[in-house]
């Protein structure tokens, strides 16, 4: 997907460059959106959906519609979710969401089989042998993954192992099963659906620190082991004063690529410190714009998802006091600095690979 990176001047418009293609858009029945853009790229732009916003609200839907290509569920594929009681599945906010994706031409991330955060109530407050719960994670990850074979593009199998001090999250699998509870499930997952692309996903380790190496040195384990792993999930939940460097994104990238694996921008907001300025909005969409590029230039990134598109319905205020305005649309669904970042800079891959294929 490497090209030569082209600069942007004006991030709030669309430059004198790009108007030729910008109006060919147009004349096609509307302007570009983030979706028609990356199409010429081989590129997911997807977006976590909130569920119940997709039911009740038609702007919310509409938008979701316009400006993505992939969708991943926040939580109504999680094991709590799916699974609120022993061996009885509820798969029909999950079945919902696949239906609003085929309906608009949208693939789907399965989010996620495994996580510490999502452990329903009947299992967690039970004493459990090792066999018992081997059996059961193995028969809801069978269950979820057979339900939705080949029409997942890719699972979060297992979600945020690593803790911050870089050692094994100590969590009820952890616990209860071992450490190759993480080899179980990628092992499951692919037993459910031998073509899946099948992930591990986590926070805190998009750049080069402690924690990122030890996603390295597990991942890096696991291949060594022929488990099917197939590539890595870079979170890139950021603070807007604090994220991590291009470069080191894009070295990261770069050796999990030597594994032979993929790595995929997943959950990706730049939270601003309340109340806002006008500069913290321009540094948002800085950073957005630099974590695409680093993601279009890698040779192994074929994926850019937002966690939420509109300030409406991000988790960000609930969760971290005094910070907010995360995401690419506000509240009312304008369209931020920090969405045309992203959409001036596919609008200029696609101008060059106008250009390129001009001159052959």
């Amino acid at each position: 997907m490497a090209i030569a990176a082209h600069s942007l001047e004006d991030q709030g418009t669309i430059p004198p460059a790009h108007h030729c293609a910008l109006v060919r858009w147009l004349r096609l029945g509307g302007g570009p959106t983030l979706a028609s853009l990356a199409r010429g790229q081989d590129l997911y732009v997807g977006t976590a959906v909130n569920l119940k916003a997709l039911e009740r609200d038609r702007q919310y839907r509409r938008r979701l519609a316009q400006e993505f290509n992939l969708v991943t569920a926040e939580n109504d594929m999680k094991l709590e979710r799916l699974q609120p009681r022993r061996n009885q599945f509820d798969f029909s906010q999950a079945d919902r969401l696949l239906a609003f994706a085929a309906d608009h031409q949208m693939a789907v991330r399965g989010h996620t089989l495994l996580w510490h955060r999502a452990v329903p109530d009947w299992l967690e407050q039970q004493d459990w042998s090792r066999a018992e719960l081997m059996a059961i994670l193995e028969n809801h990850i069978k269950t979820v993954v057979g339900r939705y074979r080949g029409q997942i593009a890719a699972w979060d199998v297992v979600n945020e192992a690593i803790a911050d001090d870089s050692t094994l999250r100590d969590t009820f699998w952890l616990r209860g099963i071992g450490p190759d509870y993480i080899e179980m499930a990628f092992r499951w997952a692919h037993e459910a659906d031998p073509d899946a692309l099948l992930m591990y996903n986590d926070y805190g380790g998009e750049g080069l620190n402690a924690k990122s190496d030890a996603i390295y040195e597990l991942v890096q384990s696991l291949r060594s082991r022929d488990v099917p792993i197939h590539g890595v999930g870079l979170q890139m939940h950021v603070q807007a004063n604090a994220a991590p460097s291009s470069q080191e994104v894009a070295a990261n990238m770069a050796r999990l690529a030597d594994l032979g694996l993929q790595a995929q921008i997943t959950e990706m907001d730049v939270r601003i410190r309340q109340p806002s300025t006008p500069g913290d909005a321009d540094q948002q969409a800085d950073i957005y714009r630099a974590m695409l590029q680093t993601c279009l230039e890698a040779e192994n990134c074929n994926t850019f998802v937002t966690w939420g598109f509109s300030d409406r319905y991000s988790w960000v205020p609930g969760y971290f006091e005094g910070w907010g305005e995360a995401l690419i649309f506000d509240q009312d669904y304008r369209a931020k600095p920090a969405y045309h970042s992203l959409l001036n800079l596919l609008a200029d891959y696609s101008t060059s690979d106008a250009n390129q294929n001009g001159a052959d």
